[in-house]
């Protein structure tokens, strides 16, 4: 009888002899278990174990769990589709972050009444219980099979990873070194229902997809490539209960509550005008008085850190770019270059070569130039450079999206360098300054993530990036903050630190990033003067604390739900007079608070009181000050606050030490 090691879905391991031909599925007979993992390798409930396998159960709840009941449910959308349409030729469908999609050739767009009914048709299909077969074929086989499907048969083609173009999608249909067709066997007759080239694995029947919902549908270029042919992509999301979709559609409708671009417009924050063009923004004054707060808060912080700020110009010339190397690694990611100075004589002959230009996508190499511009001596050491840099990326159209991935952007970046014996203090101090930081702006769930060497693509020795991950690595465990590791995720250049940073529903953004470089003070040839007289290539280390102001702008902005905090409020107090006769009474009180630097408006429209409250709450204003006649003869105010709560009859300089006490602390109200 074979002999397997079981581990238990409390994590225990036993080990045990099983019957031959006794499958996953009656190993782990838990109606929670989806798949199992066989020897690290997930595998279908109906695969058969041998001896010396090693077996865990993969429950429905379980990351791996739920990507494969997202990725059967594809399979049980791609069914109803050719159902309904049966002229539908069929793309991919893999599972992705808190759903899956499907991509499907047709002759028109989905409509939502045929997602409404596609709905319906996956109900039908899960009732019946069909259970999902999973059949090796060879690729004549797959050939025959799916003579009627031209997606499918491409995909045929990169097999094993054939095609250097491949992506984890395509791999999702094809991968390993067999092809496979998982076949939809109806439950009541036995019979085949439908089929699809697929690496599996899958749940073991339909009815084991308990809750699902299609989301929307778009336009996608097949296999990502916008030379290949569209297609019509369906998205949907399943979970592993009704009370888990339900949660996750609660969570989406609050999301978009606070999505930033709807915000900015309801706000008035910033625009995107056409006339400009895509992820390039304009602030608007209420979003250019929260900008300007926020670098300003921050500028006073780097200075109290011993930062000095630099500026640097908006182009180059391309050589700067071929040092750096960006040209040979980044050119896809920078705008097109520029031809300029060139001179040509009467005649109109070239005289002198015109250089090319580039709008910059990064500026460390501008910041080593300030380095390299003179001398340095070890007694400098650490210089930290920093500047509010605007730099321009050539986002592709798909991935541009609001204020978080633009073209257009102004990084508060920071490059330090520093001895090597200096680096181990400053990656330290370094990480707690931007944890401090980043909690002064009110985020303050936090975890490390730090990335590694790429055992291939790296410059540099091993000794070297060694000493420099283990040094990142004592700083991030010294904050007592989780660290999840990214192992080969470092970029060519250096290990790398980067903070993960959870808002207030939850979502994770990555913020901070502190970057160890061994490959720029090398082509760029940056050198100091050490205490015995030689001369010593310095350490270098990258810093975005926000990333850019555009996109910590979006992050904050979502995070509080446009209801920032009165120090970053755009409006911090509205006055609001009941009748026009206490319009001036009202125009003092705001004169006193702008002389103590507080921002206030004194609403003076034909509006009644409680539509000006109203205008004000919508606005998300932190405070509002009411005037009466009983207010004005007692040199009071009645203060309202966002919450809707109110206290009457508060002396005016109360009321101002209340908000300047509370701007000052930069606390939430």
């Amino acid at each position: 009888m074979p002999q397997i090691t079981v581990r238990d879905l409390s994590g225990n391991d036993e080990v045990r002899e099983v019957p031959e031909g006794t499958t996953a599925g009656e190993v782990y007979t838990d109606r929670a278990v989806v798949v199992a993992r066989v020897d690290g390798e997930l595998k279908d409930l109906s695969y058969i174990v041998s001896g010396g396998e090693a077996l865990e159960p993969v429950a429905v709840d379980s990351e791996d769990g739920r990507a494969v009941l997202r990725h059967s449910t594809a399979h049980v959308l791609a069914q109803a589709v050719q159902q309904m349409f049966p002229e539908a030729k069929l793309g991919i469908g893999p599972p992705i972050r808190d759903g899956f999609y499907y991509d499907f050739d047709v002759a028109r767009p989905f409509t939502p009444e045929d997602l409404a009914a596609l709905e319906k048709r996956m109900q039908e299909i899960i009732k019946s219980g069909q259970r999902f077969h999973r059949r090796v074929v060879t690729e004549d086989e797959a050939r025959a099979e799916l003579a009627h499907e031209p997606f499918k048969l491409e995909l045929i083609g990169l097999k094993g990873g054939s095609a250097a173009d491949a992506d984890m999608s395509d791999v999702m249909e094809v991968g390993g070194a067999e092809l496979t067709i998982y076949d939809n066997i109806d439950g009541k007759t036995g019979q085949r229902a439908w089929c699809d080239l697929c690496r599996g694995p899958h749940v073991p029947t339909t009815r084991v997809i308990p809750a699902f919902k299609l989301m929307r549908s778009a336009a996608a270029y097949w296999r990502g490539s916008e030379k290949n042919p569209t297609l019509q992509r369906i998205y949907g999301t399943a979970w592993e209960s009704r009370d888990a979709l339900k949660a996750h559609l609660a969570f989406l409708e609050e999301a978009e509550r606070r999505d930033h671009r709807r915000l900015g417009t309801e706000l008035d924050l910033f625009s995107f005008p056409d006339e400009i063009g895509s992820g390039l923004a304009v602030f608007h004054p209420k979003g250019g008085v929260i900008r300007r707060e926020m670098e300003h808060y921050s500028r006073l912080r780097h200075e109290e850190a011993g930062y000095e700020f630099v500026n640097t110009p908006h182009l180059t010339k391309g050589q700067l770019y071929e040092i750096s190397g960006h040209l040979d690694w980044y050119a896809e990611g920078m705008y097109p270059p520029m031809e300029l100075d060139a001179e040509y004589g009467p005649d109109g002959e070239l005289k002198k070569a015109g250089q090319k230009y580039y709008m910059k996508p990064m500026n460390c190499p501008m910041h080593n130039l300030i380095f390299d511009a003179r001398g340095r001596s070890y007694r400098e050491l650490p210089l930290r450079l920093f500047e509010f840099g605007t730099v321009y990326r050539y986002e592709k159209s798909g991935v541009v999206h609001g204020l978080t991935r633009a073209r257009g952007f102004t990084q508060d970046d920071a490059h330090i360098y520093c001895t090597p014996e200096q680096m181990a203090g400053e990656l330290d101090s370094l990480l707690t300054f931007v944890l401090d930081l980043l909690r002064d702006y009110g985020l303050d769930d936090f975890y490390l993530e730090l990335s590694t060497k790429d055992p291939v693509k790296f410059v540099g020795t091993e000794d070297v990036w060694e000493q420099a991950t283990e040094t990142l690595r004592a700083a991030a465990e010294r904050q007592n903050l989780e660290l999840v590791l990214d192992p080969g995720g470092a970029a060519f250049y250096g290990p790398k630190i980067s903070v993960q940073a959870r808002d207030a529903i939850g979502r994770t953004w990555q913020m901070s990033t502190i970057q160890v470089d061994f490959n720029l003070p090398e082509r760029f040839g940056l050198e100091y003067t050490a205490a015995d007289g030689s001369r010593q290539r310095p350490v270098m280390i990258h810093r975005a604390l926000f990333g850019s102001i555009e996109r910590f702008f979006a992050v904050l902005l979502e995070h509080y739900a446009g209801a920032f905090p009165a120090w970053l409020a755009p409006v911090q107090v509205v006055g609001i007079p009941i009748t026009d006769g206490h319009v001036d009474y009202l125009t003092g009180v705001a004169a006193e608070l702008r002389k103590a630097g507080i921002r206030i408006e004194v609403d003076t429209s034909d509006d009644r009181m409680q539509k000006k409250i109203r205008n004000a709450q919508k606005q998300k204003v932190p405070y509002m000050l009411i005037a009466g006649d009983e207010d004005v003869a007692a040199g009071a105010v009645s203060f309202r606050y966002r919450d809707g709560s109110q206290k009457n009859g508060v002396p005016v300089a109360d009321a101002v030490a209340e908000i300047l006490d509370v701007v000052q602390r930069r606390v939430q109200v």
